[in-house]
């Protein structure tokens, strides 16, 4: 008599029945009936990373890139603890993703057992729900209800803590659990009308978007630039918006914040009404909070209820997911006619006209902005993924890097996460195997996971990874010496490695440029290698990123570069 499917089994068989195609993973013991269950299942892709934080991180990138859910395998105790700076990371920015964790068996629990540890406890503050299953027979149930836990309201991560002997345990016919919940019409005309009368009231009126546009997919950004385009208002989005408005549109001001252009924040500042999409109101954004859009009132579409009057009050809201707020605020507009805002183009094209983004070129040294506008050059018509690491070399792409479509941008945001880049780029070309997929990462920040050069190599994702090396933690280095006398306290990367040694010890290519007159070249043989890239591109270790508001500063206290 053959015995029933364990309920490893059933949960491999049920996610692919909810459309995984691809799992990223490291195996260990408590979780190996599982890795058993995914050796005889072809249908599912594992993707075996070097370290349990990129797992989650190149799931992410899948996610990002994808709109799905990110699907990750990890043993217990130090594999599930390894996971934590990636759930932050997922957590902050709203990324869909499903982590399975084994756990020691039932009867040990609580007895430190050998790689044991509570992951719910670990977990709890980074995720958002997660659950042990105890009971084999609702493995069907509970994977289905996690994995639509991922997805409801504000996206993020859910953990599932699977001890070894409940895989193990054959199970002949799981409960299903309740049907899936039919989503439920909701009429935001109200809402809608009354933000489009205030919106054809202003004067001074601004739209603000952020990642949760961005993650609402194409539907949701197109119907958000054709609002924009129709109002003729001026339209500025967050580093997480990136790609939500055409970067090629003459209304974009560039992105706002901390590093974003004088006129993003300009017009913030002075703006009559800002009308909020998929955003959060972080301190990135805001700066001093008593000083933030002293003039404005407040539309705001979120999917998050508790993000609605959090930071600022709105005096109109709508709470639901952007693919359907954004859609009823485009007819709720109408056949209106375009804004009579020609006073306020003139304010903002002053503002333009400073060319806050501006730098200077010098025949010595490359400067990381003129790398970044090269390498835009190249990128341009080929619908390319970009994902960056963290510090001056992600604030310089977020600036010089255009992007035109969303989910073409992968940074971390909200945790600001140092090695998120690699696994990222990783995770996203693994999703799409035909387009150009570049991580920008620094000397500092790619060390973090470079042990994932391995995996781009064995799963033969042909990610081109471009090192931008200052020879110091660049961010930290700027913040010390502006708001800490200039003492900088052990912000340099001695010691560093020959990158291209290294690159080629992992199979890759690899290729270092210091010289201006030599990089149009090496960007170009860099781009087209077949297999994973390297280019190390040496810049000066003393730049700072411009613009900057500083720390406690007003949105509108913008710091230029020095003339």
């Amino acid at each position: 008599m053959t015995s029933p499917p364990t309920c490893a089994t059933w949960l491999v068989r049920t996610l692919i029945e909810l459309g995984v195609d691809t799992v990223f993973g490291y195996p260990g013991g408590a979780v190996l009936p599982l890795y058993d269950a995914l050796h005889a299942e072809p249908r599912l892709r594992h993707v075996l990373v070097r370290h349990e934080q990129a797992a989650v991180h190149a799931a992410e990138g899948y996610a990002r890139s994808t709109g799905r859910v990110g699907v990750v395998f990890v043993t217990s105790g130090p594999g599930v603890a390894n996971t934590v700076s990636g759930l932050l990371d997922a957590h902050a920015d709203s990324v869909p993703v499903l982590l399975i964790a084994g756990q020691v068996k039932r009867e040990a629990i609580g007895t430190q057992a050998f790689q044991e540890c509570d992951a719910l406890s670990i977990t709890r503050s980074v995720t958002q729900w997660g659950v042990q299953l105890r009971e084999p027979e609702a493995v069907v149930a509970t994977v289905r209800a996690a994995f639509a836990r991922t997805q409801q309201g504000r996206p993020g991560p859910v953990l599932i803590d699977l001890p070894k002997d409940v895989q193990a345990t054959p199970v002949a016919c799981p409960h299903a659990g309740p049907a899936d919940e039919t989503a439920t019409w909701r009429d935001w005309r109200p809402e809608a009308s009354a933000a489009a009368d205030l919106l054809a009231a202003a004067q001074r009126p601004v739209f603000y978007g952020g990642g949760g546009l961005a993650r609402a997919g194409e539907g949701a950004c197109a119907a958000f630039t054709d609002l924009v385009r129709r109002t003729g208002a001026p339209c500025t989005l967050t580093l997480m918006g990136l790609g939500a408005f055409p970067a090629s549109d003459p209304q974009w001001l560039g992105m706002l914040g901390m590093h974003g252009t004088l006129e993003a924040n300009r017009a913030m500042h002075e703006a009559d009404l800002v009308l909020a999409v998929g955003v959060r109101f972080d301190d990135r954004v805001t700066g001093r909070l008593r000083d933030f859009c002293p003039q404005a009132r407040f539309v705001h579409l979120d999917v998050d209820p508790a993000q609605i009057g959090r930071v600022v009050r709105p005096t109109v809201a709508l709470v639901g997911d952007c693919a359907d707020t954004v859609p009823a605020l485009v007819d709720a507009w109408g056949a209106r006619p375009p804004l009579a805002l020609a006073p306020w183009w003139q304010r903002i094209e002053a503002w333009r006209a400073q060319r806050s983004l501006g730098f200077v070129e010098r025949p010595d040294a490359i400067v990381p902005q003129a790398l970044l506008q090269a390498l835009h050059r190249r990128l341009q018509g080929r619908d390319a993924i970009v994902s960056t690491d963290v510090g001056q070399h992600q604030m310089w792409a977020a600036q010089h890097l255009g992007f035109e479509r969303p989910r073409r941008f992968l940074s971390s945001g909200g945790a600001g996460t140092m090695g998120f880049g690699l696994p990222a780029a990783i995770g996203a070309q693994l999703a799409h195997p035909g387009r150009p997929v570049v991580c920008v990462s620094g000397d500092a920040s790619v060390l973090m996971n470079l042990q994932e050069m391995a995996t781009a190599v064995q799963h033969g994702a042909p990610v081109k990874l471009l090192v931008v090396n200052n020879g110091r933690m660049g961010m930290v280095r700027q913040w010390q010496a502006l708001h800490h006398g200039g003492r900088l306290s052990h912000s340099g990367t001695a010691a560093m490695p020959d990158l291209v040694r290294v690159a080629e010890g992992f199979g890759w290519w690899g290729l270092r440029v210091q010289a201006p007159g030599a990089l149009g070249e090496a960007l170009d043989a860099w781009l087209a290698q077949p297999g994973p890239a390297l280019l190390d591109v040496v810049v000066p270790s003393e730049l700072d990123c411009y613009p900057m508001v500083p720390a406690g500063a007003g949105h509108h206290e913008v710091m230029l570069a020095p003339a």
